[in-house]
């Protein structure tokens, strides 16, 4: 880092394809990586810098770090994260070290789920309305729902965690009694009118308040739907030739939501909810960040995109040049769930990638994983994979392969049992493993 003719960013977090992406581009970074992402083994590249915080969405704890580091005489030139939790305190830190990065006000449209609808709702926009819990341990003055079904959810949650949908107000009731005794940090929750439908999602870039790119997906089921039926998820990009009628329903949407909640540099993460019975397509929620699950992948195999990239680009400030190029056919992607137990053994990237029509695979749960029961979040998998199909049909058949194949090939150990209960485990998975005692033959 001795050029200072380099640009010099901020990471919060060490989002793999924005740290490859400075790389590439000459770009210098600094990475404030948090006590979760040091405990996964998520390092960051060996040419960036590394700063370990507590947590990388604490101003205090990576403002710490840097003069810790002895980073606060250096000129950043931006503030820059993957990290849906870390987007207003990169608004913050940005304001205090002079640079540039999504303001925290616009960053907060982004985050906070109240805000959220209200501004898009006060812009003409059809979405879901909602009602502010300001601390879900006591919902006793909500003697009766305030919609005929309600999804209840953290004011700036992901990943569906602590995601429910509720009928009544007993079962609401229910909810805060099991939260209460669960002592979860979250309080601030939001009740929001239940929507139905198709779950679309739409991912791009801005630049300068312009729209550069932005593309349609859609999940297999919904989120709350796969969660709630313990399915696991999978999506796939929708084709801007083929099925030009969902781009032409939905970008009215897509730009009036962005427009609405103020981004004009960096790339962002929709989802909607398309009604197929009377062609409604309602707002959902949005993030200013790359989507998670293999969107990244998913975007680049179809349009030649990369996400990570023009997220660091449009943070400098520069405006990303983009070759879109449409590859025919479905790209789909998908988890591959594991079973209650201790995980033993599963097959690797390379051995999935070596079945028919799998472009690419991540396998992410290592050995020695515990899995309790059912998912708490959309973000629990052993594996995920990319695959390419003609038709949806095949697709849809692809991944039930794929999971069966890799299913057949999981080894997962009971949990919990006795020392008597895993002897007979062994003996049934190992039948040649030698379990005899020779002081007692």
């Amino acid at each position: 880092m001795e050029n200072e003719n380099r640009p010099l960013v901020l990471l919060l977090g060490s989002a793999r394809y924005v740290v490859e992406a400075c790389v590439r581009l000459g770009i210098d970074a600094v990475v404030a990586s948090g006590a979760r992402e040091n405990d996964a083994g998520l390092a960051a590249d060996d040419q960036v810098t590394v700063l370990r915080v507590d947590h990388q969405a604490s101003s205090e704890a990576v403002l710490g770090a840097l003069h810790r580091g002895g980073f606060t005489d250096r000129d950043f030139d931006a503030v820059v994260t993957s990290d849906e939790f870390a987007l207003v305190t990169a608004g913050l830190i940005a304001e205090h070290l002079g640079c540039r990065a999504i303001d925290a006000r616009t960053a907060l449209n982004f985050r906070d789920k109240y805000l959220q609808k209200r501004l898009v709702a006060e812009a003409g926009i059809d979405t879901a309305r909602v009602t502010l819990i300001e601390d879900v341990h006591d919902v006793s003055a909500l003697t009766d729902l305030p919609y005929p079904r309600a999804v209840l959810k953290p004011v700036a949650g992901a990943s569906t965690r602590l995601t429910a949908v509720v009928d009544t107000a007993e079962e609401l009731h229910g909810l805060s009694r099991r939260y209460r005794t669960a002592g979860t940090a979250e309080r601030t929750f939001v009740l929001e009118e239940f929507i139905g439908g198709e779950e679309w999602i739409a991912d791009g870039i801005v630049f300068g308040g312009e729209v550069l790119f932005w593309s349609l997906g859609a999940y297999g089921a919904p989120c709350l739907t796969a969660l709630d039926e313990g399915l696991p998820l999978w999506m796939r990009r929708i084709d801007p030739d083929t099925e030009q009628w969902r781009y032409e329903r939905a970008q009215p949407v897509v730009l009036g939501a962005l427009r609405a909640l103020g981004l004009t540099d960096g790339v962002f993460h929709m989802e909607l909810f398309h009604n197929p019975a009377s062609g409604r397509l309602v707002f959902g929620e949005c993030g200013a960040r790359r989507g998670g699950a293999l969107i990244q992948e998913e975007v680049q195999a179809k349009f030649d995109v990369d996400l990570g990239e023009a997220m660091v680009l449009c943070g400098l400030g520069r405006r990303p040049e983009l070759n879109v190029k449409v590859r025919p056919g479905l790209v789909g992607t998908a988890y591959l769930p594991g079973r209650p137990g201790i995980l033993v053994d599963r097959p690797s990237a390379a051995d999935l990638m070596a079945l028919p029509e799998v472009e690419y695979a991540r396998v992410e749960a290592p050995v020695g994983t515990v899995w309790t029961g059912g998912p708490a979040g959309t973000d629990q998998r052993v594996a995920q994979i990319l695959v390419t199909a003609d038709s949806e049909a095949e697709l849809k058949q692809r991944f039930a392969d794929v999971r069966q194949w890799f299913d057949e090939r999981l080894t997962v150990a009971p949990h919990p049992a006795t020392p008597q209960e895993l002897r007979t485990w062994q003996r049934a998975t190992w039948p040649h493993s030698d379990l005899g005692d020779r002081l007692w033959p």
